[in-house]
């Protein structure tokens, strides 16, 4: 199920609220400029290559207007995983919009936004559009499995500028 748990930075043991009805989510996250939606690609087989993913949410990511599309899969090697999931785990921002589609899987967003953090739990049919300069870091989890795109407008907008606060350290995870 999708959620977003908001938290005083200061606070890291504890939500303020914690939120799981759909427009209760998008709403609040709105009031930061942050889109949450859920889309309904068409019909994904299982196994679909890249392209298949792309084509299948064609429509939906012309509609959004990023230029450059690619397919993020986590599964598999154990000791990838853990690697992987470590570099996520700095806090980010990202000079463009960090935009993600959940097509299998899960993930949690947390976005530090001023004195808060909103961890934002995406799944499945999730799409998160997190704007550009925002904070943030992503937790795929101890076992990750998932399957998502991710939207952008050119190479070097996809490139991290680490903040250096250990914040993510502080904060429960996807498995917490």
């Amino acid at each position: 199920m999708s959620y977003v748990a908001v938290y005083s930075a200061a606070a890291p043991d504890t939500p303020n609220k914690v939120l799981t009805h759909f427009d209760d989510i998008a709403a609040t996250l709105a009031e930061h400029g942050v889109r949450f939606e859920r889309w309904q690609p068409g019909p994904i087989e299982q196994g679909a290559s890249d392209a298949e993913l792309i084509a299948a949410c064609q429509a939906q990511i012309d509609a959004l207007g990023y230029s450059c599309v690619e397919v993020l899969r986590v599964t598999g090697d154990p000791a990838q995983q853990a690697e992987l999931r470590a570099s996520f785990l700095n806090e980010r921002r990202y000079s463009e919009d960090d935009v993600r589609l959940f097509i299998a899987g899960q993930g949690l967003f947390a976005l530090h936004i001023d004195d808060y953090v909103y961890a934002v739990r995406c799944e499945k049919n999730d799409l998160l559009v997190i704007p550009a300069g925002t904070a943030h870091w992503f937790d795929m989890g101890e076992h990750p499995h998932f399957v998502a795109l991710r939207l952008f407008d050119s190479a070097q907008g996809w490139v991290p500028a680490f903040t250096g606060d250990d914040i993510a350290r502080r904060f429960p995870g996807l498995d917490d």
